[in-house]
Formats: structure tokens, sequence, C-alpha cells
């Protein structure tokens, strides 16, 4: 199946310098989000950790002797099992590099990011997250939303405690409750489906997300071709006055 890839990335008119960072590999379909979190910089530091991390062991054609007994311990058998599960261990593997960038760096004690992985592999996707970047998928003129944030207003969304749209006004309401590197062992959220030709999808930080809704995400992505999603999706948010960095990635499935 073809893909192609589109991208977008912008500090914003508030923060000096942008702690997000991505990755697309065509060649392979893996595409990263990672939205880094940390005092004096530390973040951007932590986010590029944890995408060169995950996509070094994505990409080993020799699997770690770690890796393979850890898979031996939970019965991985099935090819979309296996590959989720090696998602999980890349996750942990960066949380563990990003904690050992931690101790040699003063005051990054409060060091780690946010990662969504989206791996396409031939009619299959397979996903990855932690934190509270997002992944979504535009499908037949719908937008599907495809993870749930690991913060602690989405806790209080689930317990019924707390509305979606009361959430978007809650101070502080992108406090997590996972994250690459600081929370140390993390346990991502994986699933995979099957994907059809014209399939989109999109991974975001929450820089877009704070400042659109779904809706307006939705019908973004209704008005504009794969090749200037990620750059509208951007101005959008940058024009409605987004105050962190932002950044877009969409992947486009062709036949």
């Amino acid at each position: 199946m073809e893909l192609e890839a589109y991208a977008r990335t912008d500090p914003g008119p508030v923060r000096e310098n942008n702690e997000d960072n991505m990755l697309l590999d065509l060649h392979r379909g893996i595409f990263m989000v990672a939205d880094g979190m940390g005092a004096h910089a530390f973040g951007e530091v932590a986010a590029e950790i944890a995408v060169d991390v995950v996509h070094r062991i994505l990409c080993q054609e020799h699997e770690d002797p770690d890796e393979t007994r850890l898979m031996r311990e939970v019965e991985v058998e099935e090819d979309a099992d296996k590959l989720r599960e090696r998602l999980r261990y890349a996750m942990n593997q960066a949380s563990i590099a990003i904690r050992r960038k931690a101790v040699e760096m003063s005051g990054a004690d409060d060091m780690g990011t946010t990662l969504v992985v989206l791996i396409v592999d031939e009619e299959q996707a397979h996903l990855a997250h932690v934190g509270d970047s997002r992944a979504y998928l535009y499908r037949d003129a719908r937008l599907i939303r495809l993870t749930r944030d690991h913060t602690v207003v989405q806790q209080e969304i689930d317990a019924g405690r707390l509305t979606p749209e009361l959430a978007r006004l809650v101070p502080q309401k992108n406090i997590l409750t996972q994250s690459v590197g600081f929370h140390g062992v993390v346990e991502p959220d994986t699933s995979t489906r099957f994907v059809h030709p014209g399939d989109l999808f999109i991974l975001c930080s929450d820089g877009l997300t704070d400042t659109l809704t779904d809706a307006e995400i939705g019908e973004i992505a209704k008005a504009h071709p794969a090749d200037m999603l990620a750059d509208a999706l951007v101005e959008t948010a940058l024009s409605r006055g987004a105050q962190d960095n932002v950044t877009a990635l969409s992947v486009l499935l062709g036949p």
C-alpha cells in the first residue's frame, strides 16, 4: 500500500523553544509525534531521545535478547501481538534512556515526554501511545479519535464527574498520569486495525487539541487534501491563539 505523509510543527507565539518532536519514515511506515516536558528545555531533549530510541528498536533486524525474553514471558505468538509488544518494549527502553539522561543533567528530574506511534504494515495499522498526544483516523468523511488521553482530567471524564466540554476549561487540564521518562515504567495503550485505501491518519500534540475540538479537526480534514492538512491544522490553531508548541502529522494510505 502506497503511503504519503506530511507534517508541520511550530513553537507557537508563547514558547521560546519547540519541545515537540516528530518522525516520518515512509520506507518503513513508521510515524511519531512526541511532546516533551521539563524545565530549561529538558522536554526537548526527552522528546528527541524517545523518538530516536523507539525508531532504532523498531528498525532493528535482529531482536535484542532482552526483548526476545520478554516476548517469551508474555507468550506472544501472532504477528500483530508481537509488534504491539515490541512497541511496548521500545517505549520502556526510551523511558529508561530518558531517566539515565536526567541523572546526568542538573535539574532535569521532571524530564519526560508524551509519545504516539503509528506503524502501517501492509493491510494493518498499529498504534501505541503514552500521554496526551493523539491519533485520529479520518475515514468516509468522519473523524474517529483512536487514543485516550493519559491525564487526570480524562480520568474524571471516565468516572462521570466531568463532561468533555467542561474538561476543556479546567485549569491544568494537561496533568499526565503517564509519560515516557518521568513516570518510569509505562504501560502504553496499543491497538491494531485493518486499513483501507483512502484512510487518513492524523497524529498531533496537545498544542493542537487544546485549541481545536475534534469536530473542528474533522471539518479541517474535510476541507483540505492530505498534502495541505498539517499546515492547515497548525495555522488554524495558531490563529486561534495556541499557547503551546503545535505539531500535526498526516498519513494518507493510497491504492
